[in-house]
């Protein structure tokens, strides 16, 4: 079995490898060897199938995409090609992870620190607009789990691409006390035809038909409301998980929240006439807690100025400084359970459009 080697991570010329068979055991060898894999079985990265992936998206090989650190591989998009074959992805989804790749690599959101820290956190991908559908995207029930090949793969391509291209293995360049498992996969699709709201990424002033987001934080933090008929009550306790000390936007005040709602809450929201930027408004001034309790757990903020002056223990502190730091969209199916998304907090979200 011959396969490419070099281009993997992002370093030299295209390099093809003959293996002994074509067996899941001697692939996982050499890439184990290498430093290489995420432990699971992976597709081999043989010169036709990257040649097939590259054919049906008409990509051009030499393309950069971006920079990725820490070792700063060059992330062009027959690296990111070779890195999707291995995780299984379907050729016709490589715009996807392309887009997921450039939008990673933006200055805003502060890949260097996303790789290297402490903290668990993993960016996840969202899809939106015609690619869902186009592409096989999973956006209703189960959209965080498994079953679905597109959001699987692509998930899983963009993590091999930080663990090969920028070198984060697990103590040799990403130093997560914990990790999360969704340092795997972690890739969603957002329910446009079940949205109350336009697309999120016009929202975003991303006008394009299909469009990624990447957000760097934990993994889903679960709230559920079975009887409420009206807003107030569902979205105050999508508050009561925002505000908690556990997450860094308690003394990172820069820091997101994705809020991810499911379309029987959003649409019990906006019956109420309730819209995006209403539920924006809310939760940054229903997510508080008490300057003092804030003050007893950190010795450490970083905070905007105006924050940090108020001296009043008793004032209720936001936990992020502007309700644009809300950010509101719809996924899942049937059933009244959303979620919270946490930030890393010294990061920004990124939206681009999918180049076709």
């Amino acid at each position: 079995m011959a396969l490419l080697d070099q281009p993997l991570s992002g370093d030299g010329d295209d390099e093809v490898v003959e293996l002994a068979d074509e067996s899941p055991e001697s692939l996982f060898e050499f890439l184990a060897a290498r430093g290489w894999g995420d432990g699971l079985p992976v597709v081999a990265p043989t010169a036709a199938r990257v040649e097939r992936m590259l054919v049906a998206c008409d990509a051009d090989p030499d393309t950069l995409l971006g920079v990725v650190p820490l070792r700063d591989g060059a992330a062009t998009m027959r690296t990111v090609a070779i890195n999707a074959v291995l995780a299984g992805c379907p050729p016709e989804v490589l715009p996807v992870v392309a887009a997921a790749v450039r939008a990673l690599t933006r200055p805003e959101v502060n890949l260097r620190g996303v790789q290297a820290t402490t903290h668990p956190v993993a960016p996840l991908v969202i899809v939106h607009g015609e690619a869902v559908e186009r592409y096989g995207f999973n956006a209703t029930t189960g959209t965080f789990g498994p079953g679905n090949r597109a959001n699987a793969t692509v998930g899983r391509a963009v993590r091999f691409v930080l663990l090969h291209v920028g070198g984060a293995r697990p103590g040799a360049g990403d130093a997560a006390t914990q990790g999360q498992p969704s340092k795997y996969t972690y890739c969603i699709a957002e329910h446009g035809a079940a949205s109350p709201w336009p697309a999120y990424h016009r929202s975003r002033g991303v006008d394009a038909p299909s469009a990624v987001t990447v957000a760097c934080g934990e993994n889903p933090h679960n709230f559920h409301d079975m009887e409420s008929d009206e807003p107030v009550r569902v979205l105050t306790k999508a508050a009561s998980v925002m505000a908690t000390l556990g997450t860094n936007n308690a003394c990172i005040s820069q820091g997101e929240f994705f809020v991810v709602l499911c379309p029987e809450h959003a649409a019990t929201i906006a019956a109420r006439g309730w819209s995006r930027g209403d539920v924006q408004a809310f939760l940054y001034e229903q997510a508080r807690l008490p300057r003092a309790t804030l003050r007893r757990a950190f010795d450490i903020v970083a905070w905007q100025p105006w924050l940090a002056a108020i001296e009043d223990d008793a004032a209720l502190l936001p936990m992020t400084d502007h309700p644009d730091n809300v950010r509101v969209l719809v996924a899942g199916g049937p059933g009244k359970h959303s979620c919270v998304i946490p930030s890393w907090g010294m990061t920004k979200s990124v939206t681009v459009a999918v180049e076709p």
